[in-house]
């Protein structure tokens, strides 16, 4: 009995986190939003089903090529475009030469940039050479993706937890009460992930570059923003995802 209060939090949480971070129909209720913001945990939880979803155009029988620009196009459909629209921002910023408050307020401007283009373009392309590689190992695909996806939700849980609010917002609202004694909890739940490739490292590495992305994006948003936002989340979220999807890839085919 006194395990159904925290049970019924975390399950409100994950839906909240479902709601939140694709575009299913489900979590957009105010305690399902309220549990969420506090509970780090939800992030990776919620990576495992997403991860699922995302790895189903890359079982498809299609040529590797065709697979892969399905495999972009559906990680865009499940999961909306907020955090590619998160990366043109943070791109944007990244080329601006001035003080954080500028770069702040260059992230708020509606114009996408030469910084932002070439970032959100990087990212798709790495997705799409990626996905390629997968779409020719379809076994391993499945295992690579989850494991990249509750990697890259980790990454989110991180800068969350680790990093401060540049400013009132939805960083503030996800990282305000959060400090490091919260990342414990969803660092535990991500490990199983880094089993489902095994006996190869590929699982493990995939976990490690999602997190070593997470500690240089919260570094770079501290020194270059002033602190964490909205944006800086949604950007961690792609990076960490196409780093763990890089690492796992090179591990897996060296293998």
């Amino acid at each position: 009995m006194g395990l159904s209060a925290p049970v019924r939090r975390v399950a409100r949480a994950l839906r909240g986190a479902l709601g939140f971070l694709t575009r299913a129909p489900v979590g957009h209720d105010r305690a399902a939003w309220d549990a969420f913001r506090a509970t780090p945990v939800a992030f990776p939880l919620a990576g495992y089903p997403i991860g699922v979803a995302l790895a189903l155009p890359l079982a498809l029988p299609l040529s590797p090529s065709l697979a892969a620009f399905a495999f972009v196009c559906w990680v865009y459909v499940v999961t909306g475009i907020p955090h590619a629209d998160a990366i043109t921002d943070l791109g944007d910023a990244a080329v601006v030469h001035g003080t954080p408050a500028e770069r702040r307020e260059v992230m708020t401007d509606t114009t996408v940039g030469v910084g932002g283009a070439l970032a959100l373009g990087l990212v798709l392309l790495g997705l799409f050479a990626l996905g390629s590689t997968l779409a020719a190992l379809p076994l391993r695909a499945l295992a690579l993706v989850v494991t990249a996806e509750v990697g890259a939700k980790l990454a989110v849980a991180a800068v969350a937890c680790l990093g401060d609010p540049a400013h009132e917002g939805l960083g503030s609202a996800v990282a305000g009460d959060l400090d490091a004694r919260s990342l414990a909890l969803p660092v535990a739940v991500s490990l199983p992930a880094a089993l489902l490739a095994w006996p190869t490292p590929a699982g493990v590495l995939a976990l490690v570059a999602a997190l070593c992305t997470a500690l240089c994006v919260r570094a770079w948003a501290t020194r270059r923003l002033g602190g964490v936002s909205g944006d800086v989340l949604g950007g961690a979220n792609e990076l960490a995802r196409l780093a763990a999807l890089f690492a796992g890839v090179v591990a897996w085919t060296a293998w």
